[in-house]
């Protein structure tokens, strides 16, 4: 497989999955103009993609769903009135040409919000964004992944210093809010293993979090925790308007992404 986030935060998130038969989206929820430009980069048009995955109804996930109408587009419930949406259980392997793709319960303030397990072979991505807690069913069925691209939005103590209401923050911090570094980080603990390579931390906040806060929270986390890592296993951050890619995939679709000077190398401090 080959993922790239394309964009990740409260502007618009939007993610590419790929393989040599099969390219999926999960969420289009940024600008019509950054996400053909990126689909661009990464040798993609729009009439390439075989499926749209939704994982909840909020506008940084669904702005350009439109766009889709020829799509098949598979959701946790209808929505913007459109006919071509799939409506999907839980726990329910879905196959879409050479990939299975499973979608998971999660916590957040919307009618109903789901994370995707996809699985190529013996290859598994867990993709989890806007949820306030994960229970210990999610965790069985994510653990030990090959790569993880998983909330961590906010720092607590960061978050409150901001001029956000009260309420904002209360919501944020809820079980129907958002995943703080430490939170992040301790789940990631307990289902990271050696066959983990990729941890990706996204949807991290602007104003009430820093790329260097939370890849520091996780990576001091995992040492605590004694946790046996892939030796080459990289930590990085999402960005908002930047890619990030991962997995193997053609020369046409450009290298691997990595800022020494924001990133940091798990390998490295453990």
């Amino acid at each position: 497989m080959k993922y790239s986030v394309l964009a990740s935060g409260s502007a618009g998130n939007s993610t590419l999955i790929e393989t040599e038969q099969t390219k999926i989206l999960i969420d289009c929820g940024t600008r019509k103009k950054y996400l053909t430009q990126s689909l661009h980069n990464c040798g993609v048009k729009y009439s390439d993609i075989d499926a749209v995955f939704i994982t909840h109804e909020h506008i940084d996930h669904i702005r350009l769903l439109n766009l889709f109408e020829n799509h098949q587009v598979y959701a946790p419930h209808p929505m913007n009135d459109l006919q071509n949406i799939v409506c999907i259980p839980v726990h329910q392997a879905m196959i879409i040409k050479d990939l299975t793709i499973m979608a998971i319960p999660l916590s957040h303030d919307s009618t109903q919000t789901y994370g995707y397990i996809i699985t190529q072979n013996e290859e598994k991505l867990v993709y989890i964004t806007d949820t306030g807690y994960l229970n210990q069913s999610v965790l069985e069925y994510i653990k030990g992944a090959d790569v993880y691209i998983f909330e961590s939005n906010h720092d607590v103590d960061r978050l409150m210093q901001t001029s956000r209401p009260h309420s904002t923050k209360r919501r944020i911090i809820s079980e129907e809010g958002h995943l703080s570094n430490a939170d992040s980080a301790y789940y990631l603990s307990m289902i990271v293993s050696e066959n983990t390579k990729d941890i990706i931390l996204a949807h991290l906040s602007q104003e009430a979090n820093t790329e260097r806060l939370a890849l520091t929270c996780l990576v001091e986390t995992l040492e605590k925790a004694k946790v046996s890592l892939h030796p080459s296993i990289q930590c990085r951050c999402a960005r908002q308007y930047e890619i990030i890619t991962g997995g193997i995939y053609e020369e046409k679709c450009g290298s691997y992404y990595h800022s020494e000077s924001t990133n940091l190398e798990c390998s490295s401090k453990l």
